[in-house]
């Protein structure tokens, strides 16, 4: 049997994870506080579309322990702040140790931002993001059932795009709307399931 198609590990507080949350402490306390609950907010979900996209490439695990170094850098992730970095900011951010020093992500932070601030004449981030979800959620029981785009990722990809976000593609969608309640990929038989109240219906 693959990783892909081992399903929960049972872990020492006899609770059930995926095999991605189950060993590093720091993973194991995302998946069971945060990720895949709802993001309603501009600023929470301004941040995660940050954090996805600066992840393409890199672990999430990465991004993780860098999280308190990006909120310093990019001032908390206020949509309205980083709008107004200048390529000064730019140069500071490649300076910056402990962040991902990608040139092409940093002004795609600013660019989305800005796209941001453009969206609250159409109903805003938040609205905009979540009139993707779709009517029914995945029911995983390995991780090889769980995919990484879907139909409603490529669609939202497709809408980012033309509202002018970067470094949206239907990948990091797809995996923004897992660790942001739109859709449930907890497997069937982890502690987890059902957690957001977003899917309890169908948990």
């Amino acid at each position: 049997m693959t990783p892909d198609e081992c399903g929960t590990i049972i872990g020492s507080d006899g609770l059930a994870r995926p095999p991605w949350a189950a060993v590093d402490p720091l993973l194991r306390e995302y998946y069971d506080t945060e990720w895949g609950m709802p993001v309603r907010d501009e600023q929470g979900l301004f941040e995660r579309i940050s954090l996805e996209a600066f992840q393409a490439g890199l672990s999430w695990a990465t991004i993780l322990r860098k999280r308190q170094a990006f909120r310093s850098a990019f001032h908390d992730f206020q949509p309205d702040t980083v709008a107004g970095f200048t390529d000064e900011d730019v140069e500071r951010l490649m300076l910056d140790a402990g962040i991902v020093r990608n040139r092409l992500k940093i002004r795609a932070a600013i660019t989305n931002a800005r796209a941001t601030i453009a969206l609250r004449d159409d109903g805003g981030l938040v609205d905009f993001v979540w009139s993707f979800q779709p009517p029914v959620t995945p029911r995983p029981r390995n991780h090889a059932e769980i995919a990484t785009t879907s139909p409603e990722s490529i669609a939202l990809s497709k809408a980012l795009r033309s509202k002018g976000f970067a470094f949206v593609g239907p990948t990091t969608m797809h995996a923004l709307m897992e660790a942001i309640g739109m859709i449930d990929t907890h497997l069937m038989d982890s502690h987890r399931r059902g957690s957001s109240g977003v899917w309890t219906d169908h948990a």
